[in-house]
């Protein structure tokens, strides 16, 4: 029998590149999303006055947001790029250990995904009032609010659904970089002769070379034996 993990593993992704080469350019572009999301977040920090917005509502959210809450997200996109440039590295020099954080990430956030699908399902009115709580330029808002309630949840969940399945095959390929990483960091090698009914497990090559040869040589070939 094949396990689940089994069957979806494989050395490749999108079709066209190694799964080390895909977590690396995963890695690189979280890295750059959240260089540029720390640099407005520091920059609003330094310079609130650049940022200010002409809209109403949407300068009054932003005033919620304290100088703390700004800290809290620049921290959140410092550690992301930590968190990022690990698995980079890891899948660069094949360190199979530093693919884990960034995998355990990809696990968290899509849960949150599927956390808010879920709450779009059972509490379906809440997409009409976030709809209406946007600005009255907001782009298509009067034909998204003449909608039905239906017809908008489902256009939502179908988004969200994408955005899932596209999320959950990132995540798959990330945990096959590392199952390829620890394999090839694997030094022992365990080798398995099997004949038709019987299985032999040899010792690692290593331990049959510091076992000490007998001191006695055997006899010449053609030799007479003398017991």
């Amino acid at each position: 029998m094949i396990s689940l993990w089994d069957r979806w593993h494989s050395t490749r992704c999108c079709l066209c590149c190694h799964v080390r080469t895909g977590t690396v350019i995963l890695g690189v572009w979280y890295m750059l999303i959240n260089a540029v999301v720390l640099l407005i977040l520091v920059t609003a920090l330094g310079d609130p006055d650049q940022y200010h917005l002409t809209s109403a509502e949407l300068a009054n959210d932003l005033d919620d947001m304290d100088d703390a809450n700004m800290c809290i997200a620049s921290a959140i996109s410092l550690l992301m790029i930590l968190i990022s440039g690990m698995a980079t590295y890891g899948a660069y020099k094949q360190h199979a250990a530093w693919i884990i954080p960034f995998f355990c990430y990809q696990v968290f956030d899509c849960a949150l995904n599927t956390l808010v699908a879920v709450s779009i399902v059972v509490y379906p009115n809440t997409i009409q009032d976030y709809f209406q709580q946007l600005p009255e330029n907001f782009p298509y808002k009067e034909d998204i609010m003449a909608m039905s309630n239906v017809c908008l949840v489902f256009i939502v969940l179908l988004f969200i659904g994408c955005i899932l399945t596209f999320k959950a095959y990132l995540i798959v390929c990330v945990w096959n970089c590392y199952r390829y990483v620890r394999a090839r960091s694997t030094t022992e090698v365990l080798i398995y002769v099997t004949t038709n009914d019987t299985t032999v497990l040899l010792p690692p090559y290593d331990d049959n070379m510091a076992i000490p040869s007998s001191k006695n040589a055997p006899p010449p070939y053609g030799a007479p034996y003398i017991a």
